[in-house]
């Protein structure tokens, strides 16, 4: 027997289950990416790119940060980030995954205990996998679950840290956490709160910073921001006291065994966190939360779901076939629609996830309407 046959019969199975994901190229126009404020191609940004490269700075890092690979983009990026998000420190690293990685399975120590939202990223819980920690996974966004969790821990003899772990915006679910609860739990408890703040930053808050801004500073929290969304570019900025980024920088295998970023992409973040900033930045937001409400209008009311608090609307229709059957219809129209599946939600609530984004405009979501509404409606029908 072939030693390929168990990957085949694992590829086959996927297929019959309409699990089977495959790489497709770009078409269509765009409902699928997290490209929020339209900053990939931000010509600010490629200004600064043009200019850097004008000035040497190099194109690959040539090493880990602690080798070679340290360059003063690197820092500058760092101190900038800091002083933007309000934390003691910021540790730019490669992407999300590799930062909710690194913390996870550095920071928390044996006896502490992680209590994680059941929704959590993919990241978060192989960071919680690999940690030391005793971990358990609560209801989505009850805050009243990760305090009762801490209370049963502690009655049961826990005499470690806790460890709140949770995103500000869920990324299927378009729904926010209630970041002020949680952070008032993990001070309650002496704990720490880690929040993602993937699809929040550039979006929500003051000048783009994210939806804990306001809780920024604090010895108890660790916030990550994301590049690779509404900033347009890529790479994540780990943003906490000193003492816990000079952990990362000690003790993050992910941090210590990874090249380091590019240094031009460094600068390129630099200027993305300068664009969303300011007067110009609002305008993108107000922008964006425009192309939102329409899109609310004109789908979620006709569907009867709730108007979007966010600019990621998610309409779920169960089947995974089904689900893969309305967005092939939609990208037959022309509109990059994705059918998202188990593992990545739940089982039975298979999804299209509509990302609304600066690259649109009011016609393209009536147009992705006319084509969407019929499709449901005809399947529901079956």
């Amino acid at each position: 027997m072939s030693p390929l046959h168990p990957y085949a019969r694992q590829i086959d199975a996927l297929e019959k289950r309409a699990r089977a994901r495959r790489l497709i190229p770009r078409a269509g126009i765009d409902f699928s990416s997290n490209d929020y404020l339209a900053l990939a191609h931000s010509p600010a940004i490629s200004s600064a790119l043009m200019e850097a490269l004008a000035q040497g700075v190099p194109a690959g890092s040539g090493g880990s940060r602690l080798l070679r690979g340290n360059a003063p983009e690197h820092e500058a990026l760092e101190e900038q980030a800091a002083r933007f998000f309000g934390s003691e420190a910021a540790l730019y690293m490669a992407n999300g995954f590799a930062a909710n990685l690194s913390i996870l399975s550095t920071l928390p120590r044996a006896g502490d205990l992680i209590i994680a939202d059941e929704l959590a990223h993919a990241s978060m819980i192989d960071g919680i996998r690999q940690s030391k920690a005793q971990a358990v996974f609560v209801t989505h966004n009850d805050a009243v679950a990760f305090e009762d969790a801490i209370t049963a821990w502690r009655t049961q003899g826990g005499t470690g840290t806790p460890w709140i772990v949770a995103e500000t915006l869920y990324s299927m679910d378009g729904d926010m956490a209630p970041v002020d609860d949680l952070f008032a739990i993990a001070t309650r408890h002496d704990g720490f709160l880690l929040l993602d703040e993937a699809h929040a930053t550039g979006v929500f808050g003051p000048d783009g910073k994210g939806l804990s801004t306001h809780l920024e500073g604090a010895e108890n929290l660790i916030t990550l921001h994301t590049c690779g969304k509404g900033l347009g570019v890529e790479g994540a900025l780990v943003c906490a006291p000193k003492l816990l980024t000079q952990t990362l920088i000690n003790k993050a295998r992910p941090f210590i065994f990874s090249t380091a970023p590019s240094p031009l992409m460094a600068v390129a973040v630099g200027a993305a966190l300068n664009q969303i900033s300011g007067p110009s930045g609002d305008m993108l937001r107000d922008e964006l939360r425009a192309l939102a409400t329409h899109a609310g209008e004109v789908i979620c009311a006709p569907l009867g779901l709730p108007m979007p608090e966010t600019q990621i609307i998610p309409i779920i229709i169960g089947a995974d076939a089904r689900t893969m059957e309305v967005a092939a219809a939609c990208q037959n129209a022309g509109f990059d629609v994705r059918g998202v599946r188990p593992p990545t939600v739940p089982p039975g609530t298979s999804r299209l996830r509509l990302s609304i984004t600066r690259n649109l405009t009011n016609e393209d979501i009536d147009a992705l309407a006319e084509t969407l509404l019929p499709s449901l409606r005809a399947k529901e029908s079956l």
